[in-house]
């Protein structure tokens, strides 16, 4: 019914401003001609000793792909890691999980990332901007930085007093996706707030194929879609910003609902009579999951001529549930008498407070500091144990000094020093011991293993630093080094976890045990930049004493059906590789883009690649814009992943071909925008070496058609210059 509403805001618009006599209160003035030569990205690497890509909102609407992460993927170095289709999480340079950083108005957005079947819960249709930066990141924003951030960055408030908004439409043909987004706001003089309300609905996805082999079964795909992936998500964003003189106040607030099924052939012991087509493609059935993620935010800042004050304080509620019809492997064990079907729960409380200051009075010297504190609970219930219930707090000082020496030479050096400590809860499981009692194991065995988490208390303290460098020789070249010693806090799933992850059907244990990650990382970045061609090459190369992956450790489960156990361990480990890309630019309004990248992952004690190693991928693209018109076609080249870990299967390459357009329509005092894609148009059918759904054989979505109209309007304010 929401969508509705959405859907009859935007008819209105389009008619109201067809038919509007005034085309703008704006008055005409002519100026003169004023060519740009540099763009933000430009601008903001010239400044960063680390790489950083820029999405614009250009960029976010061409590339949009219904959630954040897999529209980001189109930028070099950055990979999504998918839950069916329309939930991902990060993935830079080869890493993931609790090793990227997702920031949203200045807070690290904190849900359980830790997990492959555990998505992002942020609106995409709310994001305008955002910043990538490629590489250690711990200095500035704390231990789940070491492979870079991912910085959702505010809008901007407008510049003159109106009332203003936007209505947009989407639809997906691959999963009869319908869509739609209405945002409202207003801009009076010192205060500007805005809210938006988004809403998705999609049925089952459709894949190339009517058979897959999980575990030596054939399982039938039903109309060739993949049963029970149909979902739904609702969001809500609330922005309000004060400004007067050199103060300025923003407080936020976002309600992120996602609920979306599980393939069930794919969930627990393959059976190929749960995947029967039942008539529906849009009803969730279990299994399924269900998060609700409630954000609340404000920065306080203040500037003086030579000092600024920033504070941002944050609060999260992350309420996940996995539901699956109730089964137990333990003969004694009932279903609860309240939600007997809830398998899971994870309720995650987080409080987060950082100080940042910044000292730029001096020529060429400019000084930023911080200190940042956040604590979190989470609690847990459900009738299956995974993780235990936790508290974990941290708290980080940092200090960066940059020294620009010349106009062509910045220098940068900083220190950060972490302390962490988390404390998580003894589990027994009594069901646990009953089975081992019935089967025979001696008192001292079923006293050992029905403890399935032991307490755990521990301290940790470390720190990053980083030493850098931007050299510009002359206008068109430009160079960048930046070393660093970064490190991450182990989290409570590699510490204490211990038990049968349904999501990826292994028994998945923690080690009390382990230290901190810790490692070295060396960045390079040059660019040659011309009125016509813009080249740029960044490789890296990382080596980590203390990496902490999942090991297949040989030893047999003694939980029933759980196969060997997969445990936390600590490794050396090497991690190389780089990113290319030249853009040209055409006679006759045509443009070039090439863009490559290419991840080396090597476990040194092992002498095996490392798991979820990305492979290599190239992008050519041509586009053509001219006044109101832009379109481009994309080939695009994922190479065969032949360098897995053990139990991790090799994934074929595949070739895609892929094409868009992008209309502007002027409708009386507003510009509707049009964008019409297809993804992966001659239907191919391939892998995704980091999909959640890879090691079930389940290919990618098929052909994809995608919609989205966009109609942005606004009028004039009662009253009021703007002024701040």
């Amino acid at each position: 019914m929401r969508i509705y509403i959405i859907v009859s805001v935007l008819l209105w618009m389009i008619v109201s401003g067809a038919f509007a006599h005034e085309p703008d209160t704006l008055k005409e003035v002519s100026i003169k001609e004023i060519v740009i030569t540099e763009n933000l990205k430009q601008t903001r690497n010239r400044q960063l000793t680390v790489q950083l890509e820029v999405a614009d909102k250009n960029f976010l609407t061409q590339h949009f792909s219904g959630s954040l992460m897999q529209t980001l993927e189109h930028l070099p170095g950055v990979r999504s890691m998918d839950i069916g289709s329309g939930f991902s999480k990060p993935v830079i340079r080869g890493m993931g999980f609790n090793r990227v950083s997702v920031t949203e108005n200045g807070i690290k957005q904190e849900g359980q990332q830790w997990g492959a079947d555990h998505g992002l819960e942020i609106d995409a249709l709310n994001v305008e901007s955002v910043n990538v930066r490629k590489g250690p990141a711990s200095l500035l924003y704390g231990s789940d930085a070491m492979a870079g951030v991912v910085e959702i960055m505010p809008p901007a408030s407008p510049f003159q007093d109106q009332f203003f908004g936007e209505a947009t439409l989407l639809g997906k043909s691959v999963n009869d996706l319908f869509g739609g987004s209405l945002l409202l706001g207003i801009k009076k003089g010192r205060f500007h707030t805005r809210i938006r309300y988004s809403e998705q609905r999609f049925g089952d996805y459709r894949i190339p194929t009517d058979m897959i082999i999980y575990l030596t079964q054939r399982i039938p795909i039903y109309n060739k879609r993949l049963k029970n992936t149909a979902g739904v998500e609702r969001n809500i964003n609330w922005l309000g910003e004060y400004n007067k003189g050199r103060y300025r106040s923003t407080y936020a607030m976002s309600n992120a609902y996602q609920k979306v099924g599980f393939f069930p052939g794919a969930h627990g012991i393959p059976d190929a009579s749960r995947v029967k087509d039942d008539g529906y493609s849009r009803n969730i059935d279990m299994p399924f999951s269900k998060v609700n993620h409630l954000k609340a935010s404000t920065r306080q800042q203040y500037t003086w001529d030579a000092l600024q004050i920033r504070w941002d304080i944050g609060y999260q509620n992350n309420h996940r549930e996995e539901w699956s019809l109730f089964h137990t492997h333990y003969g004694s064990q009932s279903p609860p008498d309240k939600d007997p079907d809830k398998e899971l729960t994870f309720h995650l409380n987080t409080f987060s407070s950082g100080i940042k200051i910044r000292l730029f009075g001096s020529s060429g010297w400019e000084h930023t500091g911080g200190w940042d504190v956040q604590y979190q609970q989470n609690t847990i219930s459900g009738y299956s144990f995974l993780l235990p219930a936790y508290k974990r707090f941290t708290t980080g000082g940092f200090w960066l000094t940059n020294y620009q020496a010349t106009d062509r030479l910045t220098l940068s050096a900083g220190f950060r020093y972490d302390y962490g400590k988390i404390r998580a809860d003894e589990f027994t499981d009594n069901y646990l011991a009953a089975y081992l009692h019935e089967q025979g194991y001696t008192e001292k065995e079923i006293a050992v293993n029905q403890i399935r988490s032991y307490p755990v208390n521990k301290h940790f303290g470390d720190w990053s630093g980083s030493i850098g460098l931007v050299w510009q020789p002359t206008g068109k070249h430009l160079f960048k080094v930046n070393m660093g010693h970064s490190f991450r806090l182990p989290g409570a799933n590699e510490l204490a976890s211990n038990g049968v992850h349904h999501g990826t059907f292994r028994h998945e244990q923690g080690d009390a045990s382990l230290n901190s990650e810790r490692g070295w990382q060396l960045d390079m970045a040059y660019t040659w930049a011309s009125n016509y061609i813009t080249f740029n090459v960044s490789p890296f190369i990382a080596w980590f004493s203390n990496y902490i992956y999942l090991r297949p450790t040989g030893e047999w489960s003694i939980l029933p059906h759980a196969g060997q156990i997969y445990r936390y361990t600590g490794a050396e480990a090497l991690f190389a590789g780089g990113e290319v890309s030249t853009n040209i630019n055409l006679p006759f309004h045509f443009n070039y883009t090439l863009t490559g990248e290419y991840v080396h992952t090597y476990n040194c004690d092992e002498h095996i690649p490392l798991a979820f190693s990305p492979p290599a991928t190239l992008r050519n693209t041509l586009a053509w814009k001219r006044k109101n018109m832009e379109l481009y076609a994309e080939h695009q080249s994922i190479a065969r992943q032949t360098r897995t870990d053990r139990n991790e299967d090799a994934t074929p390459g595949a070739n895609l071909l892929h094409a868009g357009a992008t209309l502007t329509i002027p409708i009386g005092a507003t510009q509707a925008e049009i964008t019409l894609s297809a993804r992966n148009l001659l239907n191919t059918r391939y892998l995704n070496h980091l999909r959640f759904y890879r090691k079930v054989e389940i290919p990618e979505p098929g052909r994809t058609v995608q919609l989205i109209i966009k109609v942005p309007f606004h009028w004039p304010a009662l009253s009021g210059s703007g002024s701040k």
